[in-house]
């Protein structure tokens, strides 16, 4: 695991309780077998490393201890990636290094790190959904895809933020050792061995749709307030004193999406938050975010989260 200043602290400490915990598994089950996996944190000097919690990490090993090629190179995300990305004695290892692992994985924004040497050119990669618009512009070479949890690519293994290098580290556990270790240490760290949906689920997905003119950005707050309203384009004209046509032309303009499009986000969005905390059913919910009937917002909603609204509320609903 690579690490350098002012990382995501949880980006590497997660896969690795994954990778120690599969040890634990593995060695309980293959009595006097030696345990799979050897650990390394790694960073440009062995010694404490400043993560974005404000507690440091102590990394044990350097960049020049590291001795032989690698099964597993894992790159960490942070904010620090950036500046990472200009330690050139960080850089030129990891380019010696990945070539000669088995496998090369980044985690969040470890991305950024894997795209600044070429590795992901060409190839299908994600990051944390935030980052994701980034990413692409600055490397338009990579096919970055917002929405997996982690996407496999031959050797080449990127994942959602944070949390979800836990996923990806699982996924690697369950490529190496099989479906019932993963599995073990999944129900161990109480964890989903395969997360049902995709990023969006997680991510603000209005915050990339807000306009710049105060009219809309109320209008916009309105429409999030009242999802059971009628929102057609003629009625949400009217309350901008538009014409109809005029204000789909400015509306897209200003925000990057139809009033419709946005308007449908912003329904599911409702349906999220009473799936959450609503006790009423499906149907309830539907009615008071504005869909037609419970299938509409089932199709609707699986289309935009990537699980039905029933599975949503199982996995997702806040205990009163």
């Amino acid at each position: 695991m690579l690490v350098y200043p002012n990382l995501q602290i949880l980006d590497a400490v997660g896969p690795l309780e994954v990778f120690a915990r599969a040890n634990q598994v593995w060695t309980e089950r293959h009595r006097g077998e030696p345990a799979p996996y050897e650990l390394l944190l790694v960073a440009r000097a062995a010694g404490q490393v400043s993560t974005s919690t404000g507690f440091p990490l102590v990394a044990p090993t350097s960049l020049t201890e590291v001795r032989g090629p690698l099964d597993t190179l894992i790159v960490a995300g942070g904010n620090g990636v950036f500046a990472a990305g200009k330690d050139r004695a960080l850089m030129r290892w990891l380019a010696r290094q990945a070539p000669r692992a088995r496998r090369v994985a980044s985690v969040c924004t470890g991305a950024f790190l894997l795209a600044e040497l070429g590795l992901l050119d060409g190839l299908r990669a994600t990051t944390h959904w935030s980052a994701c618009e980034l990413l692409q512009r600055r490397y338009p070479k990579v096919r970055v895809d917002p929405d997996p949890i982690y996407v496999r690519e031959g050797r080449i293994w990127t994942s959602a933020g944070v949390t979800a290098g836990m996923d990806l580290a699982l996924a690697l556990v369950e490529d190496d050792l099989g479906r019932d270790v993963a599995l073990a240490v999944a129900r161990r760290l109480v964890l989903f061995l395969k997360r049902p949906g995709g990023q969006a689920q997680f991510s603000a997905q209005l915050a990339g749709q807000l306009a710049g003119r105060e009219p809309l950005r109320d209008l916009q707050t309105w429409i999030a307030e009242h999802p059971e309203a009628d929102l057609s384009i003629e009625a949400l004209a009217r309350r901008v004193a538009m014409s109809p046509r005029n204000f789909a032309r400015v509306f897209l303009r200003e925000t990057g999406a139809t009033p419709a499009k946005f308007v449908e986000v912003a329904r599911v969005d409702a349906a999220r938050r009473r799936l959450e905390t609503d006790e009423g059913g499906v149907e309830q919910v539907a009615a008071r975010c504005g869909f037609s009937s419970a299938e509409h917002m089932r199709r609707t909603f699986l289309r935009h989260v990537g699980v039905v609204p029933v599975d949503y509320r199982k996995r997702f609903r806040i205990a009163s």
